[in-house]
C-alpha cells in the first residue's frame, strides 16, 4: 500500500491540490518563470540529473511540498499564498528546503520506513493476538483474537506513529540544512523567520 501510494504520489498531489504545472518554455507569467527559474538552479545546485516538475496551487495558505516516486519522478509545487506573502529571498529559501528533500530522496526513504512500521504492526498484532486467545477457554478463542488483533493494531500504529514523526522531524531538519547550503544560510534563516511571522500571525487571527 506504501509503494502504490509512493507511486501515484506526484499524480494525486497534481489533482488534489489542483496544481498548474508549469510549462518551462511558454510560462504564464513572469512569476511562474521565476519560480521555475528557482527550483531548476537550485536543482543543478543539489546535484539532480533533471529538474522536478514545478508548478503553483491556489490557496492562502503559505505552504509548499515536493512529493514523486523518484529524484527523476518528483513535483515541487507552491502556493500562491507563499508567492503572495513572502518576498524574493524567502521564496527562495522555502523552495530550497523542498529541493533538498527531493535531493536526499525524502519521500522514498519514508514509503519504506511507513512499509516497515505497517508490516510489524500487522505481524506483531496477530502474535499478540494469538498469545492472548490462549489464555481463554477455546470456544471463545476465535472472538477473542479477533478483537486482540483490533486492539493491538490500534496500540501498535500509536506507537509506530511516534517512530515514524520522529524520522520525519529527522528530515526536515536535515532539509533545512540542505536549503541553507544550496540557498545560503541567511535565506533559509530568514524563511524560517517569515513562516514563523505567519504562523504567529494566524494563530492570533485565530483568537
Amino acid at each position: 500500500g506504501a509503494f502504490i501510494s509512493l507511486a501515484m504520489s506526484r499524480w494525486m498531489a497534481k489533482m488534489m491540490m489542483k496544481v498548474k504545472v508549469i510549462d518551462p518554455s511558454r510560462p504564464a507569467s513572469a512569476q511562474e518563470r521565476a519560480v521555475y527559474e528557482k527550483v531548476e538552479r537550485l536543482s543543478r545546485a543539489a546535484g539532480l540529473a533533471h529538474t522536478p516538475e514545478v508548478g503553483i496551487y491556489q490557496s492562502r495558505e503559505v505552504n509548499a511540498f515536493a512529493t514523486g516516486p523518484t529524484k527523476k519522478r518528483s513535483l515541487v509545487a507552491v502556493s500562491q499564498g507563499l508567492l503572495d506573502t513572502m518576498d524574493d529571498d524567502a521564496v527562495e529559501g522555502v523552495i530550497a528546503h523542498e529541493v533538498a528533500h527531493v535531493a536526499n530522496g525524502d519521500m522514498v526513504t519514508m514509503t519504506l520506513l511507513q512499509g516497515i512500521v505497517n508490516t510489524f504492526v500487522v505481524f506483531f498484532s496477530r502474535i499478540a493476538a494469538i498469545i492472548v486467545s490462549r489464555f481463554v477457554r477455546s470456544e471463545i478463542q476465535w472472538i477473542v483474537q479477533f478483537v486482540a488483533i483490533i486492539v493491538f493494531q490500534i496500540l501498535f500504529s500509536i506507537l509506530g506513529s511516534f517512530v515514524v514523526s520522529a524520522y520525519s522531524r529527522h528530515r526536515e531538519y536535515h532539509a533545512d540544512r540542505g536549503g541553507a547550503d544550496l540557498a545560503g544560510r541567511d535565506k533559509m534563516a530568514h524563511a524560517l523567520r517569515s513562516l514563523k511571522m505567519y504562523v504567529d500571525r494566524a494563530k492570533i487571527d485565530d483568537r
